[in-house]
């Protein structure tokens, strides 16, 4: 008896031992297994073959990629909430469906953006790397002085699922909550987190003692903190970022720590990845992580899990649960 054919799934890196062996289980599934960087040619060459193709965030899935895609390929399952990776017009023109994986790295993005903020306004990092050095002199009372948080106030741009657990977390720190977002949220949500909405992002800015940087990567949010608005903040500001790179002005952000013209920033993501601006690795103000946010175990099998249901679903011939329309990004 000839076999069923199953699906051909190309994963374009390495994921979880139990979600790879789901996948095999599941589909005709092509893994990574060494888990190196997909060149471009072996991008091309996997859209040409399959019928599902599960992306990272690191991968661009652009309009001149889909345009080579061969008649198979219906499904690009994104393992990431974010799908700027991805032209989402180019594959609607195509009829190709596009899913990600949101909610389920919300607790992890926002307990590393609460940690930069503490790393950041204690110079934490700082502080280890002098332990380390052997030059530390002993106790005294004027050496490493960070901020006190309790008492500050805090504005997060970008009031989504991560920008309303990073609120719950903050308010234990003592941190008075601030916000801007695209649209207002729901008033008992407001009254929950005791949060005040600010319309104009220039006003909030000016205002804030902490600024933490939520919002998704669009052609709108493209270096929406430019020059400009990171001059609108105080000398004592503290910025974090732990959403997309593109989302600052990198090159402005290094002008203004060197300067002195902010406190200091802690930086999860960046303009440019896996390259890293040199101007923000010499300062000490600035707590520099490889894009960890999301890196629990928990949080990856979670992922994995979301593509395999998107990926089941569509093959299956239904609407897969988290499908990206056009108009959400």
């Amino acid at each position: 008896m000839a076999r069923s054919k199953k699906p051909v799934v190309i994963v374009t890196r390495r994921l979880p031992d139990i979600i790879e062996t789901r996948m095999m289980e599941l589909f005709d599934a092509r893994l990574n297994v060494d888990d190196h960087p997909m060149s471009r040619a072996d991008l091309i060459e996997a859209v040409q073959q399959a019928d599902v193709l599960v992306p990272t965030v690191t991968d661009r899935i652009d309009a001149e990629l889909i345009a080579q895609a061969g008649p198979n390929l219906g499904l690009i399952a994104n393992f990431g909430t974010g799908v700027d990776n991805i032209d989402l017009k180019a594959a609607h023109e195509r009829g190709i469906t596009v899913t990600n994986t949101p909610g389920v790295l919300t607790e992890d993005t926002a307990d590393m953006t609460m940690a930069l903020v503490l790393a950041v306004a204690r110079r934490i990092t700082e502080g280890e790397r002098l332990a380390r050095s052997g030059d530390w002199g002993g106790w005294s009372p004027t050496n490493m002085l960070g901020q006190r948080l309790w008492g500050k106030r805090l504005g997060i741009i970008g009031m989504g699922r991560i920008g309303q657990a990073l609120a719950q977390r903050a308010r234990g720190f003592g941190l008075a909550i601030h916000y801007h977002n695209r649209t207002r949220v729901p008033e008992e949500i407001e009254d929950e987190l005791e949060a005040v909405y600010w319309e104009s992002l220039d006003q909030m800015l000016s205002r804030m003692d902490i600024i933490s940087v939520n919002c998704p990567h669009t052609p709108a949010t493209y270096h929406l903190l430019n020059a400009r608005r990171l001059a609108l903040l105080q000398p004592h500001a503290v910025l974090v970022n732990t959403s997309r790179g593109e989302v600052v002005d990198e090159t402005a952000l290094a002008d203004h720590l060197e300067n002195g013209e902010i406190a200091g920033a802690g930086l999860d993501v960046y303009e440019h990845e896996p390259e890293i601006n040199p101007r923000l690795r010499a300062l000490d103000n600035a707590v520099l992580l490889p894009h960890i946010g999301s890196a629990t175990i928990e949080g990856r099998v979670a992922m994995g899990e979301k593509v395999i249901i998107n990926a089941k679903t569509f093959v299956d011939g239904h609407a897969p649960p988290d499908r990206v329309l056009e108009t959400m990004f």
